[in-house]
């Protein structure tokens, strides 16, 4: 039966529409998206129901589930933007640190106060300083007891 199907009989056998997302009911992967095969290879569900309804998504850009319900298909949940844009509005590690307004001391991240590590993200200008004048004393012990024990 499922052979004499189309694609797109396929498609919507495998869609159950709530008040407010359509849920892919197929096959998942392991990040829990939707996945379907199409002309001969996998594709994710919810690309499939944009470009059916809406249209292409725009080069550079990727989908992202306003309603962050990942084997949703609604097109009216799904919005192009760019891959950083997706990340920042997800609740991963590199959103969360993203949306910290201020360093786990309490100063604030601003321009004046914040620079960025490329390896390690963003780091607080008054706590580094904090730090060095510690290590800078603590070596200065270290150099004074030296002297006096010599």
């Amino acid at each position: 039966m499922q052979g004499n199907l189309t694609i797109e009989e396929r498609f919507w056998a495998k869609v159950e529409k709530t008040e407010t997302c359509w849920l892919w009911t197929g096959l998942l992967d392991r990040y829990g998206y939707g996945r379907l095969w199409l002309d001969g290879k996998m594709a994710k569900a919810h690309r499939y129901a944009y470009e059916l309804l809406v249209g292409q998504i725009p080069n550079g850009l990727t989908l992202d589930h306003l309603c962050r319900v990942r084997n949703c298909v609604n097109p009216a949940d799904l919005e192009p933007v760019t891959g950083r844009e997706n990340t920042l509005r997800g609740e991963g590690v590199a959103a969360t640190h993203a949306r910290r307004t201020h360093c786990p001391r309490g100063h604030l991240f601003d321009e004046a106060n914040t620079y960025l590590r490329p390896s390690s993200g963003r780091r607080c200008r008054a706590c580094q300083r904090n730090s060095q004048r510690a290590h800078r004393a603590v070596r200065l012990s270290l150099i004074a007891m030296d002297e006096m024990t010599s």
